[in-house]
């Protein structure tokens, strides 16, 4: 039965609202995050929401484990607001230099690359949550018929903008880091401005809309993002 508790360590516990990944599910995650965060309590660190559960921070000197657990418990009543969803274009280029593996997602799934590619840009995916980098989206809704496992050995440097899939799963990777993703395409968006409020595009909630785009409307995009850099 759900909810469930758990601690984590001495200074966090987590609920855990179900056991699969669920729209219904994720909208109740950040419904209840969300009211939990509005009433900043001196003794709540950080409150950081997942695809089926809450992780919540505290300070331990403050109080502890069960008295933490005693007074969130009343914020599980709070629903989802039905309210318009945020959809957000993401102009995407795919293959060549910008989307590496695409050939091989599409040989994977016996498919041609211009199927990849109208299958991943035609749904809308929920942003389900950020992590593992600032900004960085976990996308639900992809199409199973071009899932395609990760990379055996993950790249050292993947470009800031990419799309991959791994698995069942699409993501952008808002900065250049490393990653074992199949990049299938690259955005000329920029997803992380550490100076802006907030810092990253997609947020929790938010719909993402692939769309295709050609390297030349990539570039001019590009430079009104990020300036002359490349």
């Amino acid at each position: 039965m759900f909810p469930q508790f758990k601690p984590a360590g001495d200074s966090a516990l987590v609920i855990i609202f179900g056991d699969r990944i669920d729209e219904g599910i994720n909208k109740k995650v950040h419904a209840v995050a969300n009211a939990i965060e509005k009433t900043s309590p001196d003794w709540l660190i950080e409150v950081v929401p997942t695809y089926t559960s809450i992780y919540v921070y505290y300070d331990p000197l403050k109080l502890g484990y069960q008295e933490a657990l005693d007074t969130i418990k009343p914020f599980l009543s709070a629903e989802p607001k039905e309210e318009k969803p945020r959809i957000v274009e993401i102009p995407t280029v795919y293959g060549g230099e910008f989307g590496p593996d695409i050939e091989f997602v599409a040989q994977h799934n016996g498919l041609t690359i211009d199927d990849v590619i109208e299958i991943h840009s035609k749904p809308l995916y929920r942003v389900y949550m950020l992590g593992f980098t600032p900004g960085f989206a976990y996308l639900g809704g992809m199409d199973e018929r071009i899932a395609t496992p990760r990379l055996e050995k993950p790249r050292l440097k993947v470009p800031a903008g990419s799309v991959g899939i791994a698995g069942k799963q699409t993501g952008i990777y808002p900065i250049e880091s490393p990653g074992g993703w199949r990049l299938i395409g690259r955005t000329p968006l920029r997803l992380f401005t550490p100076e802006k409020n907030p810092p990253t595009l997609l947020q929790p909630g938010d719909y993402v809309k692939f769309v295709p785009i050609s390297e030349k409307e990539f570039w001019e995009i590009y430079k009104r993002e990020w300036g002359e850099q490349k």
